[in-house]
This record gives structure tokens, C-alpha cells and sequence, in this order.
């Protein structure tokens, strides 16, 4: 059959799929396919599992709403499609089986798993038709670029992913990371580093179709009105309370500077995870209970205003991809400490706009943090506004939104109809 032809002013149907959809922290993906949808493109969104979050805003929960739950259909549902499509499409489904025993790694659960990526993607594969998507899109290289690879294997409808990192640089043996920037249209990498960790793990036959996309932020922190940084002791830091975030080290930080009695401060984390018990420890233990508090999950609009209402932003990570928080912070005018990890050094310049610190280090952190505490606030209005202005040049979501639209017409255009 001829190529379907596709252009981006044509306003193409996309299709979003991810392992969980639907959470507070998930504003990038959110924030990109409402991007997308100003553009004129329709964005159908799919997510393996439901998020277990259950309270989110208004915005996550409207996405929600419209969001399909692979799992939700049962098992019984997702057997009878893959045998019904085994019976109509024999060539397609075996092709896309043979496939997902490709991926499958060692192990008994490892030779299991494909067999249920196989499974979801019969619906997945199912829903595109009857959509007639023209791509599909997945964002984290896990199981659901499993899931989306199968499901271009049945049906012909060209896939791609994001890949954040660090995890899938990490797991990319387990991932089959190769193979599905082998089958991919194309691979959207965050950042340089994302994309040369790519390269490590790639064919280098498909080494060009890798792109540097990186994620953006929404468009109204960035024409809203900066707030001048205020006179406050207050540092917030953000992300998922976990070992490779470092906030242990963090803490640690803290007790240096009121140990020191030179710089008085105010410490905000915001977030939840399974190392929660363990800082709540290490702050009573170390005396901290009126200067450290962790704030637990919050939604977007509450980190936003945490963050205006602090210093400086704080992310004493080990491992990272590149930080959609430190590109929030910012947009809304603050100053940020990292340490340099991932893609962090892309966006995070010691003296222009912030401090790199070393990783696991508390005293390396605390002087930074004296620094930002103890610096007069014109001067970190100076560095927050630099930072504003190279997420303006390279993280605003609208621009990252037509070059990934740009170049689903471009897979979209060359694909033929099975």
C-alpha cells in the first residue's frame, strides 16, 4: 500500500504510553502532551497500572479520567485478544512473539515477563487501530517500551521513547535497551549525557537515531512574574526519599552548619519514599527535629511555592538523570546547589548560576550551603536569573513539544499501513 502521508500541520493522533500514569510527579509528561494537544495533535494517553496515589489535584486527576489502565481489563480480557489476534493476524503475532521471547533476560521471572508485555500489548495493539494512531510514543525504557515495541510489531504503527536515566543505564542489559532503539523510530534522549550512555549500549548503525530532546517546563513558569529571592534561611529540597537522592547526606550537611553556628538555617524535603523512617531517625538522633522537616508528597503547585518561598533548591543526588525540579527552580528564579551527576552539569554552572559539590560529601555540601545562606540576596536574584534564562534558551516545553512533533510526522510519514 502507498505511504500514508503526514505533516505536523495536519494534526496527527498520537498515542502516550507509560508504565504509570497519573501521579503528582509525572508533570513533565503531563505538561508535554498538553503541549502537544495546543499544538492541534489529538493525544490519546495509556498507562500500564494506576497510579496507587490517591490524592492528586484536579489536573492529574482530570488526566486520569482520560487516561486507559492496560491492567484493568484482566486477564482474561488481554488472553482472548492475544489468541484472537494470533488466529487473524498469525504473521504479526508471531512475529511480535518471537519478539518478546528476544527480550526476555535469565531467570524464570525474566522468560515471564515478555509473556505478559506480550499480553498487554494485544490490547495496546487493538486500541491504536481502532484510534488509527499515527505514532506512538513511550516515555521510561522499561516495561512499557516493551509493551510498545510489541504493539508496533503487530500493527506497523511506528514507536518511540523518551529515556530519562540514570535506572535504564543501569538495568540496560535487562531492558534489552539495544533492541528497542534498534526497532524505535527514533530514541528522544534528555540530555547529552542520557544520549551517550545511549551510544554505549546502542549499534552504532543506530547511533543516528538518537535525539537530544530535552524535557521542558511549563510555559507559565516561565512568562509568569520572578519573585525576588527572599531574605529567608530556608533550602528545599525535592525528589523521591530514596538512598541515590542523598538526602542522608543532606542531613548530615545540616548538623555541620549548626554544629558551625555561622549560618542559621531552615531546611524543607519534600517528597515520600522508603527511606523516610531512616531520616526521621537521623534527624532526631542528630538533634535536628526544629531545623529539618520533611513536608511528604506534594503537588505541583505546592513545590512550586516551597521553592519560591526558599533561598536556594538543594539536590545532593548520587545518580540522576537531569532533574525537572532544578529546571522549576529556575524558571521560578532560584539558585540551585547539585552536585554534578547525570545531566546536571548541562544546566547547573558553578558561579553563573549555582554550586556542583561532590557527591556523598557532607562538608563539600554544607559549604555550599553556607554559601547561599550567608551571599546577599541581589546575588542569588543574579544567579536564579541566569538560571531562568538557559531553561528559557533550552528546556521550554513548547519548543521540546514541536521538535517531538516534528519528528512523529517525520516517523508517521514514512510508515505503510499493515
Amino acid at each position: 500500500m502507498p505511504k500514508r502521508r503526514c505533516d505536523v500541520a495536519d494534526g496527527m493522533t498520537i498515542a502516550y504510553v507509560t508504565g504509570q500514569y497519573g501521579r503528582a510527579s509525572d508533570t513533565f509528561i503531563r505538561e508535554e502532551v498538553g503541549a502537544l494537544r495546543e499544538l492541534g495533535h489529538r493525544v490519546h494517553t495509556f498507562s500500564i497500572r494506576r497510579p496507587t496515589q490517591t490524592s492528586v489535584d484536579d489536573g492529574v486527576a482530570a488526566e486520569r479520567a482520560s487516561t486507559e489502565y492496560v491492567l484493568e481489563r484482566g486477564l482474561a480480557e488481554l488472553a482472548a485478544l492475544a489468541a484472537r489476534r494470533a488466529a487473524t493476524r498469525p504473521r504479526a503475532f508471531a512475529d511480535a512473539a518471537t519478539l518478546a521471547v528476544r527480550i526476555g533476560s535469565p531467570g524464570a521471572r525474566g522468560r515471564l515477563w515478555p509473556a505478559a508485555y506480550l499480553l498487554e500489548a494485544t490490547y495496546l495493539a487493538r486500541r491504536l487501530e481502532e484510534l488509527r494512531v499515527d505514532h506512538l510514543h513511550d516515555h521510561i525504557a522499561e516495561g512499557s517500551a516493551s509493551v510498545a515495541m510489541l504493539a508496533s510489531a503487530m500493527t506497523g504503527v511506528p514507536f518511540s521513547m523518551t529515556v530519562h536515566g540514570p535506572e535504564e543505564f543501569d538495568r540496560a542489559p535487562s531492558l534489552a535497551l539495544d533492541v528497542k532503539v534498534h526497532r524505535a523510530s527514533f530514541t528522544a534522549a534528555i540530555s547529552d549525557y542520557a544520549r551517550a550512555q545511549l551510544l554505549r549500549w546502542a549499534d552504532a548503525p543506530d547511533w543516528p537515531k538518537i535525539e537530544v530532546v530535552p524535557c521542558g517546563v511549563a510555559p507559565g513558569l516561565l512568562d509568569g512574574e520572578r519573585r525576588r529571592t527572599p531574605d529567608s534561611r530556608l533550602l528545599v529540597s525535592v525528589g523521591r526519599l530514596e538512598p541515590a537522592k542523598g538526602q542522608l547526606v543532606l542531613i548530615d550537611a545540616v548538623s555541620r552548619l549548626v554544629q558551625d553556628g555561622d549560618a542559621p538555617v531552615e531546611l524543607a524535603i519534600a517528597g515520600e519514599g522508603p527511606l523516610r523512617p531512616m531520616l526521621e531517625g537521623r534527624i532526631r538522633s542528630l538533634g535536628l527535629q526544629g531545623m529539618v522537616t520533611l513536608r511528604g508528597a506534594l503537588d505541583h503547585r505546592e513545590v512550586a511555592a516551597l521553592i519560591a518561598d526558599a533561598r536556594a533548591l538543594v539536590m545532593p543526588s548520587f545518580a540522576e538523570g537531569l532533574p525537572v525540579t532544578i529546571m522549576e527552580a529556575f524558571a521560578l528564579g532560584r539558585a540551585v546547589i547539585a552536585t554534578p551527576v547525570g545531566g546536571i552539569p548541562e544546566l547547573v554552572r558553578p558561579g553563573e548560576n549555582g554550586w556542583l559539590v561532590a557527591p556523598g560529601s557532607p562538608d563539600a555540601l554544607a559549604g555550599a550551603m553556607r554559601e547561599a545562606l550567608t551571599t546577599s540576596t541581589r546575588r542569588l536574584d543574579r544567579l536564579g536569573r541566569a538560571g531562568r534564562e538557559r531553561v528559557a534558551e533550552r528546556h521550554d516545553m513548547r519548543t521540546s513539544a514541536a521538535r517531538l512533533a516534528h519528528l512523529f510526522a517525520r516517523s508517521a510519514s514514512a510508515r505503510r499501513r499493515p
